[in-house]
């Protein structure tokens, strides 16, 4: 028998356009049968993975049941002018090579060739309710959903929004299957996760691996505190969803960490708890709102948390409070270090932001802070943001004399360029000052919290610190503390 070669076209997936708490769990529980229980060799911890074959978790009863409820998300941008194919030689029709040419050129297409793209969903609601990411189906003229049982429909984008990268669609459908919702606190890091989607087009392609870590936040993100796993996740994955071991949806695959363009070990997803909020706004308003605090904030490392005479690197450092925000009104002030926020502790300056958003605007929440060594208590009334951070993490960070610095005054025009700001414009950085990366071109608007005006009083300042100083720096608008380690 002679055997058939089949050539498969792989589409690039889910690539046309760039890419809250509360939610309602849908569907039965999932019958999923445990792992065989695990002989632990002598010596080794309790709990760990063992090396036997029949250790292994079992994915299969979950892609069974979950698989239908996760589909094919097909989109058609808005039609771009076809590239021009290159024109036959200008050939003797004598010419041996001209009928060469005729045959092989080609059809050559004629005016406008639309742009497709793949990506994955999920259903939430068995009347036609699908979630998936926001970037799949931005500047999409018509979205197409596929079913596993080879079902097409014709989706409506209800909604879609940017900042966090959830959109949700409908069609025209009743008593389809669901996934069903879990929440993303519960998760633990090393536990075992499992994303079903259409990477590279292959529909419902199963792929597995472990939480790598919790509270993910990413450059150019303002709040989505994401889930970092290794799952293999490609192009066409985004939107599909990410299950933990009972079946429960916890995430939403939209990001991977790539040189190359495909999968190398760093994976994230949206926690579903924040996609569930957007699509219950989106459902119940056409809109999605969020809360704003207006400060900027920055980790605690050990160097700041010494400087601040905290005992251990706790909380979230408030480098900036923009005027006129519910942050100025309710008197927080940069230097100040947020331990709780309506009772929920911060451990780092990627779950501030995505609590603060949560928040209905016009809520009054308590904020327990930490100013100058003493824990104090304030009332927010929290806004609503308008196209601008909601509580921004800032980047990281990293005189002659004890600083190394060289500074001066800001001339006027600095001033104005600097926004008005009061402080010392860095020529030269050596030693210490430049170990923490401040640069020239830097401005010195504080240490530990004073502000300083003029070079002396910087060098008073310094000669009075212990071995730690945080020094308050303002890099083009953004503003940042810097420690110092002074030994």
């Amino acid at each position: 028998m002679k055997l058939k070669t089949i050539t498969i076209s792989l589409i690039a997936a889910g690539l046309i356009g760039a890419g809250a708490i509360g939610y309602s769990a849908r569907t039965s529980s999932l019958g999923l049968q445990a792992p065989p229980a695990m002989t632990q060799p002598p010596g080794s911890l309790p709990g760990a993975v063992g090396t036997s074959a029949n250790a292994l978790p079992d994915f299969t009863a979950l892609a069974a049941k979950y698989g239908p409820a996760v589909v094919n998300v097909t989109v058609t941008a808005e039609a771009k002018p076809a590239a021009a194919m290159p024109e036959m030689p200008q050939l003797d029709p004598d010419d041996p090579f001209y009928q060469f040419f005729k045959r092989f050129q080609g059809p050559v297409p004629r005016g406008e060739v639309p742009m497709r793209g793949v990506g994955s969903g999920f259903i939430v609601s068995s009347d036609g309710v699908v979630l998936t990411n926001a970037h799949v189906v931005d500047g999409a003229e018509d979205v197409d959903v596929k079913l596993t049982d080879k079902r097409e429909f014709k989706a409506r984008v209800v909604g879609a929004d940017k900042q966090s990268d959830v959109a949700v669609l409908k069609i025209d459908a009743n008593n389809l299957p669901t996934v069903r919702l879990g929440n993303p606190s519960d998760l633990k890091v090393g536990e075992w996760v499992v994303a079903i989607g259409s990477p590279f087009g292959f529909e419902n392609t199963v792929t597995q691996g472990i939480v790598s870590a919790k509270w993910r936040a990413l450059p150019d993100d303002t709040y989505v505190p994401f889930i970092q796993t290794d799952v293999p996740v490609n192009p066409g994955n985004s939107g599909g969803p990410l299950f933990n071991m009972r079946g429960e949806v916890v995430g939403i695959n939209s990001q991977i960490y790539s040189h190359s363009g495909g999968y190398e070990g760093l994976s994230f997803a949206i926690p579903i708890d924040i996609a569930a909020n957007v699509e219950h706004q989106i459902l119940e308003h056409g809109r999605v709102t969020r809360g704003h605090l207006g400060v900027a904030i920055q980790d605690v490392t050990q160097g700041l948390a010494d400087s601040f005479g905290l005992k251990t690197p706790e909380g979230v450092l408030v480098s900036t409070v923009e005027p006129g925000s519910p942050a100025a009104e309710a008197g927080l002030k940069p230097g100040d270090v947020i331990l709780r926020f309506d009772g929920k502790t911060i451990g780092n300056s990627a779950e501030l932001p995505a609590q603060v958003a949560a928040t209905k605007p016009g809520t009054t929440v308590k904020l327990d802070v930490m100013r100058n060594g003493v824990t104090r208590e304030l009332s927010v009334t929290v806004g609503e943001l308008h196209n601008q951070t909601v509580a921004e993490a800032g980047p990281s960070a990293q005189s002659h004399g004890r600083l190394g610095l060289t500074v001066r005054p800001l001339t006027p025009e600095e001033r104005r360029q600097a926004g008005d700001s009061n402080g010392l414009l860095v020529e030269d950085a050596t030693g210490p000052a430049a170990q923490a990366g401040i640069q020239p071109g830097d401005v010195i608007i504080a240490v530990n919290g004073t502000p300083v005006r003029t070079a002396k009083q910087l060098g008073e300042l310094a000669a009075k610190a212990g071995k730690h100083v945080a020094l308050l720096v303002q890099r083009d608008q953004s503003r940042i503390f810097v420690p110092l380690d002074l030994g």
